[in-house]
């Protein structure tokens, strides 16, 4: 009994950390329509400058602290605020995009600066012991715990009972009304994020004693504040922090289920995300409405003509085939390159093309890998048959993914899949269906093309055949359905086609793609690992498929080009540590800039409609104009077209009638 009560010890300290931080990510979630993946670098953010200023440059750590926790967060807020903004008024993935591109940045400028190795964090506080409830605990856990819980109490009584507290639920219902009243929406955002950004910093000061100074460590870790989120529902505070210790006494008591396990090791860290898993799962669809609403994304044109598109292909393909006469050395990195222009295509097709979220593809391109050894090395099978069948086992795990989409989108669907990436990644990865204890498997080439000219080619016909499979799918009736659904899956239900049939197919194609990525991956490198298939890296790949502007093709060749080539041809190493960063800031911008042309699209498209519905009201009467109207619109209706190209039409129709 001692034993177990001092893991529910242990487990409230931690939770109760995770509650404050979970509740400065719902309150700038309630205020700003944001939800703020960038969270945990945040905090990762606040505790190195505590480690620079205390342990570098031997300021007392008084001082220290109070510039990290206090001092730091409003340049941050502000800066948050803004950029925030802006992204508001796009559509739900491009919020995504935008945070977790603010996260890359300041992860990648952490790495930068201070190396990937784990920093020792001193211990500011009393290490003393006491003894409660026959348990011993170290005064500094209870000292952060007393923190945490005052700072729980404190802003709920803040919320709830002052001007300011009254004027944030405000903003959230209607900032416009709030602005009318004398009060200025920014000065309420601002105080917001300042509140959020310091909870942030105080809880990465708090953590970072008991696990070290490690940045990417520490954001993840603070990221399981979204288990505690979801507990919350994303709105109630109270509820929140419950959640935070609902968490931590959890993974508390796991860590003490799973001790002497190897394979079940990664349980502890993954129940944050399971919890967050079940709770999106159970909760009934009415009580996750996400804040901010969802913009309908403009139906983008591509960038250049169909002909000139396809000579631009041949082009390409060209290029690809003299590439091994003239890079040398290099190759190796073009072969890499060619395996992330099919994960690219894959995850485009999900993402941009049908509007889909997906946090989870890095976890499918590891089943594919782990699944290509078992069949190639472990069965025995031929190298074809093994990179086919290791695209179908990535199916029904497409399809697990895909089973949230069809009650969430958004923000919660994005949730969902980054739940069970990590999910797949802490529990699976080292266990005998994947890649085993060591997290790596054997894999081979093909007998005939061992050599890495020879396989180039390989990875380059099967690059090319995926170019052409996606074609073919973008000008099918699957094709129109997919983008009929980006653009308004509610006109797609109403006119009687299945929205989830439609999503199920395209996680599952996407997944086929992915499996087959991940075997070509294992092949080109002679070994099938976990290790490059972490749930960042799924983040990291959808900020940089956003770095292309327009549809098409272009988009997943110029993403491989950027990630796996352009790296490689960096010869300044300072530069070369700053590439994350540079990939973070990127995709920052260009979230705000997209968000930016949305909203104008957006607008400029509520007043095409209104002059639409103000023709139609004149034209009302009789007379063949009226008729011409009528019926163009009546056999608009009946098309599965987007909302947007029925205004099209309307609009057309009415400015040759006037």
């Amino acid at each position: 009994m001692t034993e177990l009560m001092t893991f529910v010890l242990i487990g409230i300290t931690t939770g109760s950390v995770y509650g404050l931080a979970a509740m400065g990510l719902v309150l700038t979630y309630k205020t700003s329509g944001i939800f703020n993946f960038g969270h945990g670098a945040i905090a990762a953010a606040a505790a190195f400058v505590f480690y620079e200023l205390h342990t570098v440059r031997g300021l007392p750590w008084p001082v220290a602290l109070i510039v990290a926790v206090v001092a730091l967060p409003p340049m941050m807020a502000l800066v948050l605020e803004r950029i925030t903004r802006v992204l508001s008024r796009g559509t739900p993935t491009l919020k995504i995009v935008g945070t977790v591109g603010l996260q890359l940045a300041i992860v990648g400028s952490l790495l930068a600066v201070y190396g990937g190795s784990m920093l020792d964090f001193p211990a500011f506080l009393p290490i003393d012991t006491v003894e409660l409830l026959g348990v011993l605990l170290g005064v500094d856990q209870l000292i952060t715990a007393g923190l945490a819980a005052a700072g729980a109490v404190g802003f709920f009584v803040f919320f709830r009972m002052s001007a300011m507290g009254v004027r944030m639920r405000a903003v959230v219902d209607d900032p416009d009304l709030l602005s009318l009243s004398g009060t200025s929406p920014f000065v309420v955002r601002s105080w917001a994020w300042l509140i959020g950004t310091w909870f942030a910093a105080l809880s990465g000061a708090m953590l970072a004693p008991t696990i070290g100074l490690d940045a990417m460590m520490l954001t993840l870790l603070v990221v399981q504040a979204f288990g505690a989120a979801a507990v919350g529902r994303f709105s109630s505070l109270p509820m929140t922090y419950v959640g935070g210790l609902l968490v931590g006494v959890l993974a508390a008591l796991a860590t003490n289920f799973v001790s002497g396990s190897e394979i079940l090791s990664g349980l502890p860290p993954a129940i944050p995300f399971l919890v967050l898993f079940v709770v999106l799962l159970v909760v009934p669809r009415g009580k996750l409405v996400e804040i901010g609403g969802h913009r309908v994304a403009p139906l983008s044109a591509p960038l250049v003509s169909t002909r000139t598109a396809r000579i631009l292909g041949l082009l390409a393909i060209v290029v690809g085939a003299l590439v091994p006469f003239v890079v040398g050395a290099k190759l190796p990195v073009y072969a890499s390159a060619l395996v992330l222009v099919l994960v690219f295509y894959s995850l485009n097709l999900l993402v941009r093309t049908s509007g889909q979220i997906s946090l989870a593809h890095a976890g499918l391109v590891a089943v594919g890998s782990a699944a290509f050894s078992h069949l190639a090395v472990g069965a025995g099978l031929p190298w074809l048959m093994a990179v086919v069948l290791a695209g179908v086992v990535a199916i029904p795990v497409g399809a697990l993914v895909a089973v949230p989409s069809i009650r969430l989108s958004g923000l919660y669907l994005a949730l969902a899949t980054f739940g069970f990436g990590l999910l797949l990644e802490n529990v699976l990865y080292r266990s005998e269906l994947m890649f085993g204890p060591t997290n790596t498997l054997p894999a081979h080439r093909p007998a005939l093309f061992e050599g890495d000219t020879a396989f180039y080619y390989v990875l380059l016909a099967f690059a090319i055949g995926c170019g052409v499979v996606i074609s073919m799918i973008g000008r099918s009736r699957l094709g129109r359905l997919l983008r009929a659904l980006a653009d308004s899956p509610t006109t797609l239900s109403t006119l009687g086609l299945g929205t989830n049939v439609t999503r199920m197919t395209v996680f599952a194609i996407s997944a086929f793609i992915a499996g087959v990525a991940g075997a070509l991956w294992a092949s080109n490198g002679h070994s099938a690992t976990g290790a490059p298939f972490t749930s960042f890296v799924s983040l990291t790949w959808l900020a940089i498929l956003f770095l292309h502007p327009g549809t098409g093709a272009a988009q997943p060749i110029f993403a491989a080009t950027a990630l796996g080539v352009v790296p490689a041809y960096i010869t300044n190493e300072t530069v070369n540590e700053w590439t994350l960063a540079f990939f973070g800031i990127a995709a920052v911008l260009v979230a705000i800039y997209e968000s930016t042309r949305t909203a104008h699209r957006s607008a400029a498209r509520h007043v095409t409609a209104a002059n639409s519905s103000r023709a139609a009201d004149r034209l009302a009467g009789t007379g063949p104009a009226a008729e011409r109207l009528r019926s163009a619109l009546g056999a608009a209706s009946k098309r599965s077209t987007p909302d947007s190209t029925r205004v099209r039409v309307a609009t057309s129709i009415s400015a040759r009638t006037r």
